[in-house]
């Protein structure tokens, strides 16, 4: 951005040298059509010019530093009546000397008025495209520094939700190695290697926004195995995922919340085989994943929530794409059902 802009007053800066240079020559032409010599035409346009590019770049300069608020407008229109009248007294003392005879003295104090409002009109226009020019890019700044905070503040509250999945899942399992440990020390050892493997795969992925639903499957069957050392046979699970949406991407470690509320909630005061459902389609322009898990009504509840994993992954949603229709549940014949929806 910093570029383009240097590029953008180059080409501002080419064009007001071009416009001072015909503006130089016009007048040029006029006072020569007055019937005086050409060098003194010159003389005197090159002379006035010089003044009130001086004029111009003072006021432009100041405003630079200092932008006028609400009520100070009378501070600039002071500073262009002095600037004006300073480029006119510079011509009134200094061209005389370099232009002598009582005709172009008298040419001179008849023109005073007219030179003194051409340079009032030149530098109040100067002024007025300043004023814009800064305040334009004091704006964009100012844009620019709310978009990185707000960027900051986003990726600061994805990283302290994606931080509260873990406590919970690991607590959860650390207990379950603990009561292995003393009559199946095998799954117990077996386990310490699946966490190890688990949380190492969840360092990798915490510097990553996005990953392949490919990838995201891969880690997701790490926990998996971990939660069916818990629970043994009470937990099934079936994965589908179609051969075009392999390689579609999405946030990483979405799908671990929502298949642990799904272990949670459909294993929840039961001891029968549950089977936990996680399948992935392309529909349109986005990437559907659904989430199955059988509930009971009078225990589960789900209907009112179900804790840190929906609202979650919920709030995730919204912090990447703005948006809060991407995700839906429904509750059907005691099927609890959670769809996310990834814009590709």
């Amino acid at each position: 951005m910093a570029v383009a802009q240097s590029l953008v007053f180059q080409k501002l800066r080419l064009a007001f040298i071009a416009c001072g240079l015909a503006w130089a020559g016009l007048q040029a032409y006029i006072i020569h059509s007055f019937g005086f010599e050409w060098f003194t035409a010159l003389t005197d346009s090159l002379v006035s010019s010089v003044l009130l590019a001086a004029a111009c770049w003072l006021i432009n300069n100041n405003l630079r530093y200092y932008q006028p608020g609400k009520g100070s407008y009378a501070n600039i229109l002071i500073w262009i009546v002095a600037l004006g009248a300073a480029a006119t007294a510079g011509c009134r003392y200094i061209l005389p000397f370099i232009n002598g005879g009582p005709i172009y003295a008298n040419f001179m104090s008849q023109s005073l008025v007219i030179r003194f409002f051409t340079d009032f009109l030149a530098i109040g226009w100067m002024a007025m495209i300043s004023m814009i020019w800064y305040s334009q890019l004091d704006q964009k700044e100012n844009e620019k520094r709310k978009a990185e905070a707000e960027q900051l503040a986003r990726e600061a509250e994805l990283y302290n939700l994606r931080q509260q999945l873990q406590p919970h899942f690991l607590f959860n399992s650390l207990n379950s190695i603990n009561a292995l440990i003393g009559f199946k020390p095998d799954q117990a050892r077996k386990m310490i290697h699946q966490l190890s493997d688990f949380l190492r795969g969840t360092l990798k992925k915490d510097d990553q926004l996005q990953v392949t639903l490919n990838e995201e499957l891969q880690h997701l069957n790490l926990y998996l195995e971990i939660e069916k050392v818990r629970f043994g046979h009470r937990l099934k699970t079936e994965i589908s995922c179609d051969e075009q949406c392999g390689e579609s991407v999405m946030p990483a470690m979405l799908l671990q919340p929502l298949v642990e509320n799904a272990i949670k909630f459909g294993l929840y005061d039961t001891t029968e085989e549950v089977v936990v459902s996680i399948r992935g389609e392309l529909e349109g322009n986005y990437l559907e994943l659904i989430v199955q898990n059988p509930y009971d009504p009078k225990t589960s509840r789900p209907r009112q929530g179900t804790g840190f994993g929906l609202s979650g992954v919920q709030r995730r949603l919204y912090l990447l794409y703005a948006r809060n229709d991407l995700m839906e549940t429904h509750a059907n014949d005691n099927i609890f059902t959670t769809i996310i929806k990834i814009p590709q």
